[in-house]
């Protein structure tokens, strides 16, 4: 993973409202979008970007691309993402929600057939501060620095990108890993990525009721990640057997012992269940947003010692 201002990126769906509206401020940012895909716009502009029908086109006008962001409609995602594998793109955010599950299962088997790294669907997407957006993160919200946020929830890491800005904690990049109920990469993918990031020295996780990829992500930080981790839940007062409003959380988690902390008289998928697991691998764990920047300066802190 690097992403830098020289990045070339491409967008499907650009002449969807959603996507020229965001690749124009993606534009705005710095990003370099090379190109648009919309079939049967071939040949026009939107936001002075070259529009073509085909990602193959676009590329034999543009050369090799490194990132496609796409904003298709939900059953046309499948198709717009085993184009642009085909034709040699390796890193694909999807923004589109509800993204048929099956349709998300075949693109997984060929993502992983292909070594090509999926994040979404239902994601903001990823955004370096200062470098590139890619997506649509709040970005004056943003600052350069060390801190890396990962999170299931969009508006969530906004909100929490700018607790630390106000509390003059930069960040090294934020990461929305989608909340559809089948998604392309997991919080494990990403600790790992970021705990080999140089410019990375603390991580916040973000996550929400609803499945067990929190509980499984305290699992994978207790054996494998060696840098600082300040977790946060949200859901903490939704009523028992209530899930947010995500299609991931239709799926009820199942806490299995060999895989993941046993909690003894925790409900699977509750928020006290995630946060228990998060202390049980001894992550501070915040109550509240406003409480994540402290936590960060504190294991900081402890990381000089």
């Amino acid at each position: 993973m690097n992403f830098t201002p020289d990045t070339k990126v491409l967008i499907q769906g650009i002449t969807e409202v959603i996507g020229s509206t965001h690749a124009a401020l993606m534009k705005a940012y710095g990003t370099n979008v090379v190109a648009g895909i919309s079939p049967g716009c071939g040949g026009q502009t939107v936001q002075e970007i070259p529009v073509f029908d085909m990602v193959e086109q676009a590329l034999r006008q543009v050369g090799p691309v490194d990132v496609t962001v796409i904003f298709v409609k939900p059953y046309a995602v499948l198709d717009a993402a085993l184009e642009a594998i085909a034709a040699g793109i390796r890193q694909i955010i999807i923004i589109t929600e509800g993204m048929p599950p099956l349709d998300m299962v075949k693109l997984v088997r060929k993502a992983e057939a292909t070594d090509t790294l999926v994040l979404g669907p239902n994601t903001p997407g990823i955004i370096v501060p200062g470098k590139v957006l890619l997506g649509i993160h709040k970005s004056d919200f943003y600052t350069p620095g060390s801190v890396g946020l990962i999170s299931r929830s969009g508006t969530l890491t906004y909100e929490i990108a700018l607790q630390l800005t106000q509390a003059k904690l930069g960040q090294s990049i934020a990461v929305g890993i989608g909340s559809d109920a089948i998604l392309g990469s997991s919080f494990a993918q990403w600790l790992q990525i970021l705990d080999e990031d140089d410019h990375t020295e603390a991580i916040v996780l973000v996550g929400e009721i609803g499945g067990s990829s929190e509980e499984e992500a305290a699992h994978y930080i207790a054996a494998a990640i060696d840098k600082p981790v300040v977790a946060y839940v949200a859901g903490h007062h939704a009523p028992k057997g209530k899930r947010l409003g995500h299609a991931g959380d239709i799926m009820a988690a199942r806490l299995s012992t060999g895989k993941t902390f046993n909690i003894v008289g925790a409900d699977p998928d509750t928020a006290q269940s995630k946060i228990q697991a998060f202390k049980s691998a001894k992550i501070p764990v915040a109550s509240s947003p406003a409480e994540i920047p402290n936590l960060v300066k504190k294991v900081l802190k402890q990381k000089k010692k």
